[in-house]
């Protein structure tokens, strides 16, 4: 992919991630304005704002940190009036989130790189691995699937679209077969072809079923036969729409998988985004990519600076750029 078309595509998703994201009247910002004109910057505003970060998913954590710079601020007279405590809530936002901007690298010397994919049923897992394959392809590797989702009804098959759609292979078995012997295959299917990047997808389970979440440990043992540093990513899927209770999720899988970086889903419609807020105070995982509709063009790499201001329907502080 050339700079030129790539700075397009990346044009393209922010301006789909502006139009998508937090629909509707601005939950953060909306009244906000009308609050203050003629008013000093008080404690109340800043209550006021507050609430709105914790209702908006952002968490305790993150708005106790972005209401701390804020307040910091007011006390050295820095905001005097709407547009600077907004431009402040920007750049605080962005602080949390810049730490896990952190794009997916594919080290060429690794080959095939391994990527497992792994979350709940119903965050977009499946999809996840058809939109990563076909920017895998735009970026010129070749890509392998494979179905380690043995468990769920049509799983094999959802997969299958994916693979036919961007003319991949895929490595599958019968329905109940073990999932660490699919994904094994699948790797040595892969060195044979000369492959650069296995997507492995896995059966979607809850961080709490712990049977479950061994299967998964399993899978990683078994890979580490054939090459003792794959996976190469621990990719875990999130939906954007389940609020904190992401940030369980997110926690439970990295205490038992350790997770290298993240995909999250469903950030158009009524997902509010703030629970990214909340996800990058608490556990400091990078942010890979994150989806904001049903086509590949709504899926993009994570910037934190146009996050926010699509967020807070501003524009990114590198506008201008």
């Amino acid at each position: 992919m050339t700079n030129e078309a790539e700075s397009a595509g990346v044009r393209g998703f922010f301006k789909r991630l502006r139009a998508k994201l937090n629909q509707g009247p601005a939950w953060l910002t909306t009244d906000i304005t009308e609050l203050l004109p003629g008013r000093k910057i008080d404690a109340e505003i800043l209550d006021e704002l507050e609430t709105r970060l914790i209702t908006a998913d952002v968490g305790v954590e993150a708005s106790a940190r972005i209401l701390g710079e804020l307040r910091r601020r007011v006390a050295r007279k820095e905001l005097n009036d709407v547009d600077a405590l907004l431009e402040a809530l920007q750049e605080s936002m962005a602080q949390i989130l810049e730490p896990v901007e952190q794009a997916l690298v594919i080290d060429p010397a690794i080959k095939p790189f391994v990527i497992l994919v792994i979350g709940i049923n119903g965050a977009g897992k499946t999809t996840t691995i058809g939109k990563l394959a076909h920017r895998l392809l735009a970026e010129g590797r070749s890509v392998m699937l494979a179905a380690g989702d043995t468990f769920r009804a049509a799983a094999r098959e959802q997969l299958e679209v994916w693979a036919e759609r961007n003319n991949v292979p895929l490595v599958a078995q019968q329905p109940g077969a073990e999932p660490a012997a699919v994904i094994f295959d699948a790797l040595n299917a892969a060195r044979a072809r000369n492959i650069d990047v296995l997507i492995a997808d896995t059966a979607g389970r809850l961080h709490t079923q712990t049977h479950l979440m061994d299967e998964l440990k399993k899978v990683k043992r078994v890979l580490a036969r054939l090459d003792a540093t794959a996976p190469h990513e621990v990719l875990l899927v999130l939906d954007g729409t389940i609020g904190q209770n992401a940030v369980a999720q997110a926690e439970e899988f990295n205490k038992g998988l350790g997770v290298t970086g993240l995909v999250i889903t469903k950030l158009d419609g009524t997902a509010k985004g703030g629970v990214v807020l909340a996800i990058a105070q608490r556990l400091k995982i990078p942010i890979r990519f994150i989806g904001v509709g049903e086509q590949s063009e709504d899926f993009g790499v994570f910037n934190a600076s146009e996050f926010v201001s699509a967020l807070l329907k501003s524009e990114p502080r590198d506008a201008a750029a």
